[in-house]
């Protein structure tokens, strides 16, 4: 059995990475490129924020290599300000725009804030699917109500949605298992590392040892495992991942089992 691996960041584009990853004298318009030559995945966190236009997606799609994988968040539009409600125009505009990715198209990420509560559990209900089935997603929650929602996971189920395990400061661990691979996302506190992504400012040593051992378990069952890692863990994402790999092939004493991709 051969299960998948992709790590990566949340984001490419940060200006704090020059020197301690990007060299100095590399051009922002080169971000990707050299960023695609380090790792096999990225979390495209400028979704959240507004949806890109052909012309980027298509540049993040010949600038890349065979086998990488981008995976988008939704927009904030969609799941924070019209929580999921009346929102057909800009779904269809996002899906039309990161369908140019193709086969690097990973999963689609629903990241919701602490506010948005099992009451809205009918919406998402309504939400799921209206969702193309030829696309995987990943459902992120931030309020731990959700956690007693048997409903919610059984939804989640029933369309082969991953539920997104989290590191996330006011969250308890939870881990479940949802859909034929997992997602998981390493956020950290933003109170702690407002800015300054230069270099690694907090030790999650033991953090990152748990998450190795556990990643190593999950493929070890051929489960396909995503993991990206925010500025906001440890101060500097990318020696965030580079560790968490680093772990991870410690902790397998089967590694014809698995692949890094």
């Amino acid at each position: 059995m051969t299960s998948k691996l992709f790590l990566g960041t949340s984001g490419w584009s940060y200006k704090d990475w020059i020197n301690t990853f990007y060299p100095a004298d590399l051009k922002p318009k080169d971000y990707l490129g050299f960023y695609t030559s380090k790792f096999t995945a990225v979390e495209i966190d400028a979704t959240f924020y507004r949806i890109p236009s052909a012309k980027m997606v298509s540049g993040w799609y010949q600038n890349s290599p065979e086998h990488f994988i981008f995976s988008p968040k939704l927009p904030q539009k969609i799941t924070h300000e019209k929580r999921l409600q009346n929102c057909s125009s800009e779904l269809t505009a996002f899906l039309t725009a990161i369908s140019i990715l193709e086969e690097k198209l990973g999963p689609l990420v629903l990241q919701f804030d602490y506010a948005f509560t099992p009451e809205f559990l009918p919406q998402l209900t309504e939400f799921l699917p209206q969702l193309p089935s030829t696309n995987r997603y990943a459902v992120e929650i931030r309020n731990r109500k959700w956690y007693e929602c048997e409903a919610f996971f059984n939804l989640l189920e029933k369309y082969k949605c991953a539920f997104v395990l989290q590191d996330l400061y006011y969250m308890p661990k939870f881990f479940r298992l949802t859909a034929p691979f997992t997602y998981i996302r390493l956020l950290g506190n933003r109170k702690l590392i407002p800015d300054d992504f230069s270099h690694v400012r907090l030790d999650r040593e033991e953090a990152l040892n748990d998450w190795a051992r556990r990643i190593v378990e999950l493929l070890n069952e051929g489960i396909e495992v995503y993991a990206f890692a925010n500025n906001r863990y440890q101060g500097h994402a990318p020696e965030t991942i580079i560790n968490l790999q680093q772990k991870i092939q410690q902790h397998n004493e089967h590694r014809h089992q698995f692949r890094f991709f």
